[in-house]
């Protein structure tokens, strides 16, 4: 990523649970022209989700590790990237936790970061540079 994301969701989902085989996905939000390849073009796979829609994975060829996610309500412009596969994962804490009506009970969360039974309202939490980030990739007036 060659900046910071837009806004990183921790998503406690079933449909996550069950594709990242773990208690959550942790993806950080960026706009698609800000990732930048190394090397190599990932493998796209189409994968059924919650909405109807489907959304594309984006997996190493070699090792087949989700890199990223294109959901159909984002279209082509943002990118999910699993906060895992960064370098430093530890730099991107969460900054809501979603659709947490179906998360482990285990899971303890920090009171000091927003969370949803659900899904929220964009221009309730993200920061204000975030949000003209948004508006720009999206060309929206709205918010």
């Amino acid at each position: 990523m060659t900046e910071r994301p837009l806004f990183v969701h921790c998503c406690h989902c079933r449909w996550c649970q069950r594709e990242s085989g773990a208690s959550f996905a942790l993806n950080a939000m960026i706009e698609a022209d800000r990732v930048e390849l190394l090397s190599g073009e990932p493998e796209i796979v189409v994968t059924p989700s919650l909405s109807g829609k489907g959304q594309k994975i984006s997996r190493c060829p070699q090792c087949r590790i989700a890199v990223w996610s294109n959901f159909a309500g984002s279209g082509d412009r943002f990118r999910f990237v699993r906060v895992g596969t960064l370098d430093t994962p530890d730099a991107l804490p969460p900054d809501v936790h979603i659709f947490t009506m179906s998360k482990q009970p285990w899971i303890v969360m920090s009171p000091d970061v927003p969370a949803f039974e659900e899904f929220y309202v964009r221009e309730e939490i993200w920061p204000a540079a975030s949000l003209s980030r948004w508006r720009a990739a999206t060309g929206s007036n709205a918010g």
